[in-house]
């Protein structure tokens, strides 16, 4: 009895240090310093929650820019057993887990690029236009890839392309402190821009 009491004791104390009182104190101080962090990077319109700055979106719409290609999953409705394509699904967070030589990566962005290529695209194709990210959540795209969408979107809905290039230069984000990360631009933030547009 004389180990199981301090055994029992500290499990006890380090449960409620580490389990309870340091996330809870962790909590409070993120509210209080980032609070809009904290709250999930919520972005609203007209009142109602439209997504998240943190989280991507599968955009279809040829009015809109596209995010980049996901490869997230959810269960098959016919079969449990199997999976299906479920682009941006924040439930399954995931990559495709494909190596630089495997057969299905290297159709799956070839289809990818000439699509873009029958689409209008022109020069070289960005990367993130073709491939994953490796959450399949990404909510940004390379400036490239924006700019090249910018033709398609301003023919979409009869605007002038320069007029949508300046939109995409006023989205680009630098990168964090000036040197973490790559220019981005936020798919979400840009297309309700573009919605706010006259």
């Amino acid at each position: 009895m004389q180990h199981l009491r301090p055994a029992i004791v500290l499990l006890v104390l380090f449960t409620a240090l580490t389990g309870l009182a340091y996330p809870l104190a962790l909590t409070g101080v993120a509210a209080v310093l980032f609070p809009w962090q904290a709250g999930g990077s919520l972005v609203m319109r007209d009142g109602k929650i439209v997504g998240s700055a943190l989280i991507g979106q599968n955009f279809t719409s040829p009015t809109y820019f596209q995010s980049r290609p996901s490869a997230t999953s959810a269960p098959d409705p016919n079969d449990a057993s199997k999976t299906v394509d479920a682009p941006y699904n924040a439930a399954n967070s995931s990559g495709s887990n494909l190596g630089p030589t495997s057969k299905a990566l290297i159709d799956r962005v070839k289809a990818a690029a000439d699509a873009k290529r029958e689409a209008g695209w022109t020069g070289p194709i960005p990367a993130d236009s073709v491939t994953t990210s490796a959450s399949g959540l990404d909510p940004h795209i390379s400036p490239d890839n924006a700019l090249l969408q910018a033709p398609a979107v301003a023919k979409a809905r009869g605007l002038d392309p320069a007029k949508v290039r300046d939109l995409v230069a006023a989205h680009i984000e630098r990168p964090t402190l000036g040197f973490f990360g790559e220019p981005r631009v936020n798919v979400l933030l840009l297309n309700l821009a573009l919605d706010a547009l006259k």
